[in-house]
């Protein structure tokens, strides 16, 4: 990798698929910064039937030094909005226009053509149309659905009425500000609009971000619960459910804390990692619980860094101090002061040297993506699984990120096993606590 750079602009994407079959839009130092400008995920990629995954993230970003058992570090320096408007909502599938999985084999249900390319004609459910017959053909429906406004200056935002969101669909390429080469239809142009007058903080996060998967995939299935629709599928992107687990990295995680500031360590699969990103979104709760939340264009700066021996399964998130829950949060100083006179009052000499940490799962269910986030801390710190139980129980978490199936597990790991991940100078970093004390 001698022809890395210091920094890396990536400017295409990678049409709805994810993997070492996408060509790498270019390598970077190890310690160097990618910058990208990126579409909106979701609905965008869902009505557009030439997609064969649900979002449009960047093509990858080779990691110099970066080999498949190590893990990369990435500090999100830049996450903001550039949309003025986007539209969101509940969704449901056309049938006759999809094999097995709408997301991923589209076709028109009129000529046959299979991913068929399309245009938009005027506004409303039947905007997009085949190019080779004419016919409505998007594979969605919103059930309840809304057009929302953007202050990025202010970070608030308020959803629309029906004659607001009509008129946003006659000018939608430009409010939704996707990029030059960006493939997708606008959201905008379907100008649905069941919900008027609601507003919102903005806290624009990445829905999907981290390395590439050692097999070509859609990128909105690259996790254990929407993976599982490819387990046995009717399309050539089927899998086993041996091979999902061998081959994806979580990166459709739709974990809010994945924003500005905080620190995503995600695992090596193939050389070089395969940075991509994508799938912005204005806000969202913890759970995702509508399957879609506001995916906006937005601007992404990432700082990457090679972390040597870290084997991992799926990500570690390093949150922003202000998005630890509560009971992971480290303590303050007048806290510690108290917990050593505790200890002394009753006779307890050993007080440990801890710091918060989060590992993300995934599964078809909640209870899956919980085991499989308390499977992947056990392993990777050499903790007791049953411990892990207790740490996040009583110093730490379990939170939503997304319905049907991604978590995240929270707990005060004691320091010198994340010195042994070699990780320590990255907790130090986001926390604020010394590496050793």
């Amino acid at each position: 990798m001698s022809d890395a750079m210091t920094i890396v602009q990536v400017s295409d994407y990678s049409g709805g698929i994810v993997g070492p079959g996408i060509e790498p839009a270019g390598t970077v130092q190890n310690g160097g910064t990618i910058r990208t400008g990126t579409p909106p995920g979701c609905w965008g990629p869902m009505i557009t039937p030439k997609f064969q995954g649900g979002h449009e993230v960047t093509r990858p970003v080779l990691v110099e030094g970066a080999e498949v058992g190590d893990a990369v570090a990435i500090r999100l320096k830049k996450v903001q909005v550039t949309s003025l408007a986007t539209s969101s909502g509940v969704m449901t599938f056309v049938d006759g226009r999809y094999s097995g999985d709408p997301f991923v084999a589209k076709h028109c249900d009129s000529c046959g053509a299979i991913s068929p390319p399309s245009h938009v004609e005027g506004i409303g459910d039947e905007a997009v149309r085949c190019d080779n017959c004419g016919a409505e053909v998007s594979a969605f429906r919103f059930s309840n659905g809304y057009v929302i406004v953007l202050d990025r200056e202010n970070a608030v935002s308020l959803t629309v009425g029906q004659d607001i969101a009509d008129r946003i669909a006659g000018n939608a390429q430009e409010l939704a500000a996707l990029p030059e080469l960006s493939g997708q239809h606008s959201i905008l142009s379907l100008a649905r609009a069941d919900i008027s007058g609601l507003s919102s903080r903005m806290r624009p996060f990445l829905g999907n971000i981290g390395t590439t998967p050692s097999r070509d995939l859609p990128d909105s299935h690259n996790a254990g619960d929407f993976g599982s629709f490819l387990v046995g599928a009717p399309h050539d992107y089927a899998m086993t459910q041996e091979e999902l687990e061998t081959h994806k990295t979580d990166g459709h995680m739709d974990t809010n804390s994945v924003r500005e500031g905080a620190i995503l360590i995600c695992p090596v699969k193939v050389p070089g990692a395969g940075i991509y990103m994508g799938d912005m979104h204005a806000q969202q709760g913890n759970g995702e619980i509508a399957g879609h939340a506001t995916d906006v264009a937005g601007e992404v700066e990432l700082e990457v860094e090679v972390i040597k021996g870290l084997t991992l399964d799926g990500p570690i998130l390093l949150q922003r101090a202000d998005d630890l829950p509560p009971l992971a949060q480290p303590l303050s100083r007048s806290e510690r002061t108290a917990v050593d006179a505790l200890a002394k009052r009753w006779g307890q000499t050993d007080i440990e040297d801890n710091a918060p940490i989060t590992f993300i799962g995934s599964g078809v269910t909640l209870n899956d993506a919980t085991k499989n986030g308390l499977d992947r801390a056990a392993k990777v710190t050499g903790l007791p699984y049953d411990e892990i139980l207790n740490r996040a129980t009583i110093a730490g978490s379990i939170e939503i990120s997304r319905l049907p199936g991604v978590v995240r597990v929270t707990f005060q790991c004691p320091k010198a096993i994340i010195e042994r991940m070699g990780i320590a100078h990255l907790v130090a970093e986001q926390y604020g606590v010394s590496e050793s004390e």
